[in-house]
Order: C-alpha cells, then structure tokens, then sequence
C-alpha cells in the first residue's frame, strides 16, 4: 500500500510540474477515432476532459533536439562539407534530371516559398479555418508557422550551410535547414492534429516527402537539410499543439458549417 501510495504521489506531482496529464483518457492515444467517456453540458459542449500531452511534447522536443545535434555535426565538420551519402544522391538526381520531373519540382518550389508560402498558403488555410467557425484552429496554425519560420531563419544564419553547386532555383540564404521542407511538415502536422483524419495525415506525410525530394532534385538543399527543416516544421507544429489541445478538442466536437449558415 506505501508503494502504491508513493507512486500515485509521483505521478500527481510529475503532472504538476508539466502541467500535462499522465492518464491518457483522452482519445488522442487512441486515434480520436474513439471518443471519450465525458457529459455533454446544457449547450451541448463536451465536459472537461484530459488530454495526454506528454508523450507528444517529449517526442517533439526530441525531433528538434536532434536538428540542434546535426547542425552542431555539420558546422564542425565544416559546414560546407555534404555527406558522403548526399554528394552520391545528389550526383544521381543531377543525371537523372528531365523536364518531366523538373516541372513538378518547380510548382512544389514555388508553394513552399516566397510570396506563396509566407502569404497565400497561411491566408489560404486560416479563410478556411475561419470560414468554417475553427478560430482556435487558426490561431494554432498562425502561431506554428511563426514559430517554425523563426526558428529556420535563426538556425540558418548561426550555421551558413552554402547551397549546393547544381542547383536550379535562385533561393535565399543558407542550406540547413530546409525552409520548404519545415513549412509542408509544419502544415501537414497542424493539420492532421486540427482534423484528425487518416486521409489528412497520409495526404500531409506524401506532400512531405514530395516536397524533400523536389529540394535536393532541384539542388537547393542536401539530404540533411531537409530532414533538419522536415523535424523542425513537425516539432515545432507538436510543441505549440499542447497549450491548444484541449481548446482544439471542444472545437472539433462542434458543428462546422460556414459562416454564413446559421449554426444549430
């Protein structure tokens, strides 16, 4: 009994402390596919319910943890200097160029930067959002995508990475972390946590990896600069979900019809 006691002891102070719950009642550990046990109250909003958080916050501090590693590995190895293994994948892509593949690669660089990615994709996704009475869902995603960008810019300039010399684009500063690669999985990351959907989180990791794949095809970035920019955009999407997790939960439990169609 002293242990059990001691034990459940631990596990209030630990959730104190994060401020997260250990018990995993909420369906986010369980796919949302199965919804809680809670009471409806009289307007017809779910009752107060806790949500896990803690395995999510760890495993994403760890993803950008794990950037940090690799940009200290490659600015003291000389962070001019690619993998071996990068410089080998760039020299196939280089030889396996063709228009058929250099169109689609062009439209992907096109959608994850400049004036598309900074200002059409976020007006895009937060209209929607709003349109569809999602308000905490598009504060989440405007916090995210600040975030994610500030971050990316930060470790560009403290590690100078130069670009590879085949490239075929005209981008701006610095090579790691991939700023394309961190805005498609920082928006198929807030999204699959938004809508909890398996088509979402399928659709969101196949627009990833295109996305990766179209960087180091255009020579705009090594293999390690994308996945720094690809755990980036996912870490950072996680870590900002946490405080919105149970806000988002009661919003998505809500009908959604537009703005302009009464609510009942």
């Amino acid at each position: 009994m002293t242990v059990l006691f001691c034990a459940d002891r631990a596990v209030r102070f630990a959730e104190v402390l994060t401020g997260v719950s250990l018990v995993s009642c909420a369906a986010y550990d369980r796919g949302m596919d199965e919804e809680p046990n809670v009471v409806e109250d009289g307007e017809g909003a779910p009752a107060p319910v806790k949500i896990a958080r803690m395995w999510w916050v760890v495993s994403a501090a760890g993803a950008i943890l794990l950037v940090i590693v690799l940009a200290a590995l490659i600015f003291y190895r000389e962070a001019n200097k690619p993998f071996g293994f990068e410089a080998e994948w760039m020299s196939e892509l280089v030889e396996a160029r063709a228009p058929i593949f250099t169109a689609p690669a062009l439209v992907f660089n096109w959608i994850g930067g400049g004036i598309s990615s900074n200002i059409i994709v976020p007006v895009v996704i937060i209209g929607g959002l709003l349109l569809w009475r999602r308000p905490w869902a598009a504060l989440y995603y405007l916090c995210a995508t600040i975030a994610s960008a500030t971050l990316v810019v930060i470790i560009k300039n403290l590690v100078g990475r130069p670009r590879p010399l085949d490239i075929l684009v005209t981008p701006d500063f610095g090579s790691f972390p991939s700023g394309h690669s961190a805005n498609a999985a920082l928006t198929a990351t807030v999204l699959g946590m938004i809508f909890w959907r398996t088509w979402v989180w399928v659709a969101g990791a196949v627009y990833t990896l295109l996305m990766m794949l179209s960087r180091t095809y255009l020579g705009a970035h090594w293999i390690s600069d994308t996945v720094g920019g690809m755990l980036i955009g996912a870490g950072v999407a996680v870590i900002l979900w946490a405080p919105f997790a149970y806000l988002l939960y009661r919003e998505r439990r809500q009908p959604h019809p537009p703005i302009w169609i009464a609510r009942h």
